[in-house]
């Protein structure tokens, strides 16, 4: 895919890997380009500085999300690229680590991470199959294909957005829809902090703005997976052959990290 003169929309948009993101799309010279945010002071200043739309938007909500989409495809009369990238990163607590979040912080990763997907596409998808083609790109992370320590709610949903992913290019690839998952490891944004940034950054911390950049490549090559850490595609090969093999290894790995420290 090629973004000169596309219309896209990227939620989550107003920090990190999405403002890299959006700088960078409009670098390519996209027609149109809307910015979804929770933050809407921080949503509109980026607007602004990028002759963006703004939107404030919690992307929790279905029927916000179903009338932005129907807002931009009334005003720019289609949507190419739909960017699902609002995320949010609890680290695990306590003696019983994997089951430690309360649940409803298990309930708001499962609704930013996988459901907040699952209703872009499914506002988007008619007109798209309409058309006949239509894109949607998923930032997830490489924790949705490996795992890490620390991070049970983040990891589970992480990897059940990859699922989704491969369920909407499944059965939807043949109506012209393509799919893409950015899988990065540690990219230096506020959620980074949030963790331990020398073990988060094993492979080296990349700046939104190389994110960004494996972001249009991938787009280009239409790549279902965008490993902007190239390293992840051995470790996710490793994990498939043989699993015992790469538990083992994360547990050394978890050894290795001080724990989080909870506020």
């Amino acid at each position: 895919m090629e973004l000169n003169g596309k219309v896209v929309v990227v939620t989550g948009g107003a920090s990190g890997i999405g403002t890299g993101l959006c700088r960078r799309f409009r670098e390519e010279g996209v027609r149109a380009l809307i910015i979804a945010d929770l933050n809407g002071e921080a949503v509109s200043a980026l607007a602004a500085e990028l002759d963006a739309v703004g939107v404030t938007l919690d992307v929790r909500d279905e029927a916000a999300m179903a009338a932005m989409v129907s807002e931009v495809e009334a005003q720019f009369g289609q949507i190419d690229l739909f960017c699902s990238n609002a995320g949010i990163l609890n680290l695990d607590g306590d003696d019983f680590w994997a089951t430690s979040s309360a649940n409803e912080v298990w309930q708001a990763n499962w609704e930013i991470h996988v459901m907040a997907h699952v209703y872009a596409a499914r506002a988007c998808l008619p007109a798209m199959i309409r058309r006949g083609e239509g894109y949607f790109l998923h930032t997830i992370s490489a924790a949705g294909l490996l795992s890490q320590p620390y991070t049970a709610a983040y990891a589970t949903t992480k990897h059940a957005a990859i699922g989704f992913a491969e369920s909407l290019a499944i059965s939807h690839g043949d109506d012209g829809i393509k799919v893409s998952c950015l899988c990065p490891q540690a990219v230096d944004t506020a959620m980074l902090g949030g963790t331990d940034g020398g073990s988060a950054g094993l492979d080296g911390i990349l700046s939104p703005a190389q994110v960004a950049q494996a972001v249009i490549d991938g787009l280009r090559e239409e790549s279902f997976l965008i490993l902007p850490h190239e390293q992840v595609e051995q470790y996710h090969l490793n994990k498939a052959q043989n699993y015992n093999r790469w538990i083992g290894g994360m547990r050394k790995l978890r050894r290795s990290m001080s724990p989080p420290k909870l506020p």
